[in-house]
């Protein structure tokens, strides 16, 4: 699969719970090469790598170890993605579960997938086990930690008694363990040989208070969009245009420069993305006309620091492109979506 990613919503909660925790927002985007501009939609989408970097500074900047425990714990997967929201509305745990594995790419990407699902159910004497079936989980033992403790916490709002009795990760006992003990409230196995979680055999059809069937349909129906979207998006020139926001405000993002990242000579790159009926310098274009107007529209920067964010040393420069883009200079637009707001 091409590189995987985040949705921008997950990220933007990390933040939110790294921020209250004393981590410098400006400071921790900058290390992690995330824009600010894109967690603005919870939709759009964040390089899974740069998600792990994410976490990892942020568990520096705010001395917290248990961060991704945390972050479960005091966010649940509702306040941040249609995901949760669809899971929330379903009929039974069991049809939860269901739309978890079909939706739950919107949140998180993974690679080395059976079959495309991310989660099985195995039967068992004790009960059902409930497993993560992504590769090489330990590269990450944050993701792990998050998945079962939202997944634990947010069962506990359903019934007082737990569904999960027992937890085994793959990753060895960390400095935080006691923090498992904890949230989980049950025995957990750490160096286990698998990632899962054991069920209840009442959570198979423990009924859920569903909202109304009309609003389960409209969740889906916008889930179903974004993963259209989603597909598209494994394109090459989304590929380019991942790879151009980070450093668009740098004026570096040139075409050598991409193709290198990208592992193609320039003459490839054109030709690929000729196929799809796209220019390297009509993608930059465009994506600067895009970032330009987000910039002017949220009136927090100048039109001056607008050039400079999307790349053009020379606030003139940047002016003439403005009015070719939209057929108005950048403050004459600004100062007319200020009038209207106002």
């Amino acid at each position: 699969m091409a590189d995987p990613t985040v949705s921008a919503g997950l990220a933007r909660g990390l933040v939110t719970v790294a921020d209250k925790r004393g981590a410098d927002e400006a400071v921790l985007l900058h290390r992690a090469g995330i824009d600010p501009a894109v967690l603005t939609d919870p939709d759009n989408r964040v390089p899974f790598a740069a998600y792990v970097t994410l976490m990892r500074e942020a568990k520096a900047m705010t001395g917290d170890t248990a961060l991704a425990l945390h972050y479960a714990e005091e966010l649940d997967m509702g306040q941040f993605s249609v995901v949760g929201l669809i899971a929330d509305a379903a009929e039974t745990m069991l049809h939860a579960f269901a739309q978890l594995n079909r939706y739950g790419q919107l949140v998180v990407e993974v690679d080395g997938l059976v079959d495309g699902a991310r989660f099985s159910l195995e039967p068992s004497a004790e009960g059902l086990w409930l497993i993560d079936n992504r590769a090489n989980p330990n590269a990450f033992p944050e993701l792990t930690e998050s998945t079962f403790a939202r997944m634990t916490v947010g069962s506990r709002q359903f019934d007082d008694e737990p569904f999960i009795r027992a937890v085994h990760v793959t990753h060895p006992a960390p400095p935080h363990a006691a923090e498992y003990d904890r949230i989980f409230r049950v025995p957990v196995m750490f160096d286990s040989t698998r990632n899962a979680a054991l069920l209840d055999h009442r959570w198979l059809t423990f009924k859920l208070a569903p909202a109304p069937r009309f609003a389960f349909g409209i969740l889906t129906s916008h889930a179903d969009a974004l993963l259209r979207g989603l597909e598209a998006s494994k394109s090459l020139r989304a590929r380019v245009e991942r790879l151009i926001l980070p450093i668009l405000h740098t004026g570096e993002a040139g075409v050598d420069r991409i193709a290198g990242e990208l592992g193609l000579s320039r003459q490839t790159l054109f030709r690929r993305l000729k196929t799809e009926g796209a220019t390297f310098e009509k993608i930059l274009d465009d994506l600067r006309r895009r970032m330009a107007l987000d910039y002017l529209g949220a009136r927090k920067v100048s039109v001056n620091e607008t050039a400079y964010l999307v790349g053009f040393s020379d606030p003139a420069a940047f002016s003439r492109a403005f009015k070719r883009w939209t057929g108005h200079s950048p403050r004459t637009l600004r100062a007319a979506r200020a009038a209207k707001v106002s």
